[in-house]
């Protein structure tokens, strides 16, 4: 996460719908514990960021946007080779695990 763009469910939403004492950790505040160059906009509104590979959205009204940016993602790549006609990502090494792939994904 270190070094990476993101958002994320921000302290205050989690704090509008009352959960701030029930989940183990705040997501704004893990996200930027780990290095995440965190960003976000106004309660409740959509917001995606990327970068590169990664796409995060600030809330659930974010689904649809991060939707998009993903479909424009990856018809991007598909005409540069890195996405092979079955749909799968080319990376420099293949994934064994989720957590093995989130470490090969490029830029």
């Amino acid at each position: 996460m270190q070094t990476r763009k993101v958002t994320g469910f921000t302290n205050t939403e989690e704090g509008g719908v009352q959960l701030t004492d029930v989940v183990p950790f705040l997501v704004e505040d893990e996200l930027k514990n780990l290095g995440g160059h965190y960003s976000k906009i106004g309660v409740w509104e959509p917001y995606v960021v990327q970068d590169g590979l990664l796409i995060t959205g600030q809330n659930p009204a974010s689904s649809g946007p991060a939707a998009d940016t993903l479909i424009a993602l990856t018809t991007a790549q598909a005409g540069s080779g890195r996405i092979g006609p079955d749909r799968s990502v080319r990376t420099a090494c293949p994934p064994r695990s989720e957590v093995e792939f989130r470490h090969c994904l490029p830029g």
